[in-house]
């Protein structure tokens, strides 16, 4: 079973139907008895970093997220949901994340067009990763105005390019991340998804 968490923003109907259709039970969910009980949890996220934090701790659902990722089953960060996993964002102000991974999400600045919209190719950086298993580099969809910055190169699973290198995939031990929606992101992106389900599962080590 894979738990989503629910703290009130995130796409959590598109994830939860994304997890059932590649044939794994999907559960939305505040509570930590269900949560602690789940083989794999996905922490997704639509809409402001501070506010999120602000959500997650209202609900308690970052001690939660921490308590999970202790646990050493696989944990999935997506869209703002990975960036939460970092130590800081500078959107709005600072806003202190959940510093599952060192580093820093900062706004894209420059004379292009922001947000980062659009069809781009990753590079798998580290392809040994269980998440690249029998997959190709290919195009996922990205639309986001901030990115991550990771402090360790270790870190950094895969990255696209726009107008520099920009964070799209991140791991550390059980704990992922991917920039884009892997479940509105065609083939790879369930391919990607499907290999992380895989991991929390147990059939992919």
């Amino acid at each position: 079973m894979i738990a989503i968490f629910d703290y009130g923003m995130g796409n959590l109907h598109s994830v939860s139907k994304a997890v059932e259709r590649l044939g794994y039970e999907a559960v939305i969910t505040a509570d930590p008895k269900v949560i602690a009980s789940a083989d794999g949890a996905i922490l997704p996220g639509v809409g402001a970093f501070g506010d999120a934090m602000q959500n997650l701790q209202e609900t308690k659902l970052d001690q939660e997220v921490k308590a999970f990722a202790a646990s050493g089953k696989p944990l999935l960060g997506i869209c703002l949901g990975m960036q939460l996993l970092f130590s800081e964002s500078e959107e709005h102000g600072t806003n202190e994340g959940l510093n599952l991974l060192p580093g820093k999400v900062v706004r894209f600045t420059g004379d292009y067009k922001i947000p980062h919209m659009g069809w781009n190719k990753l590079s798998f950086l580290q392809e040994q990763s269980p998440l690249f298993s029998g997959l190709a580099e290919g195009h996922v969809y990205f639309v986001h105005s901030f990115h991550a910055k990771p402090e360790l190169a270790s870190d950094l699973l895969a990255t696209t390019d726009y107008y520099q290198q920009v964070t799209a995939i991140v791991s550390r031990d059980n704990v992922y991340g991917m920039q884009f929606h892997p479940e509105k992101s065609g083939e790879l992106g369930m391919q990607l998804l499907g290999n992380f389900l895989a991991l929390a599962s147990g059939t992919r080590s």
